[in-house]
């Protein structure tokens, strides 16, 4: 028989230790390994997709993951194997995790982020920001990572731009960044002895110290000027992302409420293929949204309402962007027949009762 999984949960009364859970695949020499990596790719799957080829099925794989569930925060410390991980649209569209994560790798490095091409490859370590509501596609080695998810309404306290960032890495070779590297690893090792509170208050101090090194490994605060373009970018970000179906939404009216000139404007969205391609894929997104939160709601009627000119041009768009057409998402985040379906309820299935209470809480 395969390895199997080892999972224990503790839950504490308030006054005691954090929640806690641990998770182990792989972790005892068996004749046979096969499928190994499929015990934890359901494990992860209620958050990443998993990449997983034939040849991984019939190799040996090991993961270990420690939990701690503090309030809205959660704190992790993973070793794993190397692994391909991916968040499409299609599975955020699917379900209801929002929050940023700052990993700090100890072990390892942070690899590589797919379409990211001025971020470093660290040889060694790293510190790697995601937005839990943004596509992203990684590739890395066998790592250990310590994970921080931080609520939206906390990180926009700490640095109001993070979603900007999302996808970027910096380095640990400063003296800031080692310290909050330091900070992060004392956590680990100390958290099992803290009380719920304390353990808290040491990861919110943890998040700002790294949001702090972060910014400056990453070039984001090291000049007035870089600094200006990274609010910039946000904000104008948030004046398409907060309705991207409003009438006559172009370039021109952008240019209108952030009264900066079409060249800056234009500057500011290079990475993204231009001003017009982030509002198509900010509508693409919403679409996504609507087709599973709705799905009696003809697929034309969202199309139009989202200021798309046919509904022909709105599913060529969309399966260009997310690999599928709108009906094909409909199917892959409502039947229970459907693989990506089974393989989400199944995740879920496999998490402790309080990390289950925990994801409810945040989807409320």
């Amino acid at each position: 028989m395969p390895a199997q999984p080892t999972v224990r949960n503790t839950a504490p009364p308030t006054a005691g230790p954090p929640q806690h859970s641990r998770f182990e695949v792989g972790g005892h020499a068996q004749a046979n390994v096969t499928n190994q990596i499929l015990r934890w790719r359901e494990r992860v799957g209620h958050v990443m997709d998993l990449q997983v080829t034939r040849d991984d099925l019939r190799a040996p794989f090991h993961a270990a993951i420690d939990r701690y569930l503090l309030g809205d925060m959660v704190f992790t410390d993973c070793r794993c194997d190397g692994v391909t991980l991916q968040r499409s649209l299609a599975r955020i569209s699917t379900d209801t995790m929002r929050h940023h994560v700052l990993q700090v790798f100890v072990e390892g490095s942070a690899g590589t982020v797919e379409g990211m091409r001025r971020n470093p490859v660290p040889r060694h370590g790293g510190i790697l920001l995601t937005d839990l509501g943004q596509p992203i596609a990684m590739q890395r080695g066998a790592t250990r990572a310590l994970s921080f998810f931080v609520p939206r309404a906390m990180m926009d306290t700490i640095f109001a731009d993070t979603e900007a960032a999302h996808g970027r890495i910096a380095e640990a070779n400063t003296p800031l960044t080692r310290l909050a590297v330091e900070h992060a690893m004392m956590l680990s090792r100390e958290m099992p002895g803290m009380s719920a509170q304390a353990a808290a208050q040491a990861t919110r101090a943890g998040v700002e110290l790294l949001m702090a090194a972060f910014r400056r490994g990453a070039r984001l605060e090291g000049s007035a000027r870089a600094a200006a373009r990274t609010a910039m970018l946000a904000r104008a970000r948030r004046l398409i992302d907060a309705d991207p179906g409003q009438a006559g939404l172009s370039p021109g009216t952008l240019l209108a409420s952030m009264q900066i000139s079409r060249p800056t404007l234009y500057r500011l969205f290079e990475d993204e293929g231009g001003v017009q391609a982030y509002i198509r894929k900010s509508r693409l997104r919403a679409a996504a949204h609507d087709l599973v939160r709705f799905p009696r709601l003809p697929v034309n009627d969202i199309a139009y309402g989202l200021g798309f000119n046919s509904a022909s041009d709105f599913t060529r768009a969309f399966r260009r962007m997310l690999g599928m057409s709108p009906s094909d998402l409909r199917a892959y985040a409502t039947e229970a027949g459907n693989d990506g379906f089974q393989l989400r309820q199944a995740a879920l299935a496999v998490q402790d009762e309080a990390y289950r209470q925990w994801l409810h809480r945040q989807a409320a």
